[in-house]
């Protein structure tokens, strides 16, 4: 079946439902539909990410397969001061998120659809979170943590979240490979967060 959630239009039929949560201490109203990513509610890898991740008030941050908007909705309620950046290349979960959005309150966003980073190709982040597409296959995966080393401010952060079965050895080994470190934050039910940050002297070494 072709038509999953990283498809660009999703094609199956619409179904829509309305999902309520409380995440980081906040409860936060969620439209979800058929073809997005975890259409039934919030999914436990995200829900460990958004607990896990630490954001400086005033970050550049950026989701990428964002997918209806959880992490990086959570995310830029915790930026007050910051702006989060959101993208998917699924069309149905950017509109998704985008309304989401509205439905929260939350205006220190930009939603965009892009396959993976196409559309902020100049654009660079404080932090990148991402719950990847492990579907999309492990090329797709190993490929967004290049392209979030290329697109971290010095200093910045990426933060992964990943299970032990569908590839956090391996997803850990590259992440390594690109900043010279890589911690886990923290495990819990066979899912792994990751955190590497972009030093200056991986960067002296790389060049």
């Amino acid at each position: 079946m072709s038509d999953h959630y990283y498809s660009k239009r999703p094609e199956m039929a619409h179904e829509r439902r309305s999902l309520e949560t409380v995440l980081r201490g906040r409860t936060y109203r969620f439209a979800s539909d058929s073809g997005v990513f975890s259409k039934q509610g919030i999914d436990y890898g995200s829900r460990v990410l958004i607990e896990a991740m630490q954001l400086p008030a005033q970050a550049s941050v950026l989701d990428v397969g964002c997918g209806y908007g959880p992490i990086g909705l959570t995310a830029a309620t915790l930026v007050p001061d910051g702006h989060v950046t959101m993208v998917d290349i699924n069309e149905r979960a950017v509109q998704l998120a985008i309304e989401n959005a509205e439905r929260n309150g939350i205006t220190n966003v930009t939603i965009k659809q892009s396959d993976l980073f196409e559309e902020v190709e100049d654009d660079r982040f404080d932090v990148i979170l991402t719950n990847p597409p492990i579907r999309a296959g492990k090329e797709t995966v190993h490929t967004i943590f290049e392209l979030a080393y290329e697109h971290l401010n010095e200093g910045g952060t990426l933060w992964v979240v990943i299970q032990k079965k569908q590839g956090a050895p391996s997803a850990s080994a590259k992440i390594e490979s690109l900043f010279g470190r890589v911690e886990e934050v923290t495990k819990d039910k066979g899912y792994r967060i990751l955190k590497a940050k972009k030093s200056f002297k991986k960067m002296q070494y790389d060049h």
